[in-house]
């Protein structure tokens, strides 16, 4: 497949675009810079930009197979960042007739498993209350997603880790995995790649976690 990563120099990007090349599709990085990358390939094409303008990002989206976008705030006073990144994802894809799309969201943007008791329900609302800014920004950018005219799965991790790919993790189509405390970043990235042609995924929450 040919694919665009964006965020590609993020953790869960640099995952999106190592683990795709390592499976053989053709991958397209869109970075601020490129010296942060440090994944090579004669499959990867690296381009660089800042995402202000959808003009300029049309050419790393024309004709591929999917969109794949690790952006997100990484600090709390980023918060807002997610959801004017992906307008002009959209833009660059809707111009270009482009439809797959996954991104990276996180697991209190969606509903909470019936099946968590007392502790994950505490940790959650903690969680939530601290981050609310970003889990209001995450928000926003899903209610892009669903106004937009793209096959869009929005992917909802819970705490990530930085530890080694596992490929053993659980999903839930609009819901989340009962006591999903944490996941890898190598993780979520392999989820993303593996939900690019899962039908039951499009316009949906997916929660994924151990």
């Amino acid at each position: 497949m040919k694919l665009t990563v964006f965020g590609a120099t993020g953790g869960i990007g640099r995952e999106l675009v190592r683990q795709a090349l390592d499976a053989g599709h053709e991958v397209t990085a869109v970075v601020r810079d490129p010296a942060r990358l440090d994944v090579t390939g004669d499959r990867l094409e690296v381009v660089r930009s800042d995402l202000t303008d959808p003009e300029a990002l049309r050419g790393a989206v024309r004709g591929r197979d999917a969109v794949l976008s690790g952006l997100g705030a990484r600090r709390r006073r980023d918060a807002g960042v997610a959801t004017r990144l992906i307008r002009t994802v959209l833009a660059a894809m809707e111009a270009e007739g482009v439809r797959r799309l996954l991104v990276v969201s996180a697991g209190p943007v969606g509903p909470a498993p019936a099946g968590d008791g007392p502790l994950d329900r505490g940790v959650r609302g903690l969680v939530s209350a601290i981050l609310k800014d970003v889990y209001a920004d995450l928000r926003a950018m899903e209610a892009e997603l669903a106004r937009s005219g793209t096959d869009w799965t929005s992917v909802r991790p819970p705490r990530l880790q930085n530890k080694p790919l596992t490929g053993r993790y659980r999903t839930v189509v609009g819901g989340f995995p009962p006591r999903g405390r944490f996941i890898a970043r190598a993780d979520v990235a392999h989820a993303m790649l593996s939900m690019i042609d899962a039908g039951e995924t499009l316009k949906q929450g997916v929660g994924v976690a151990y």
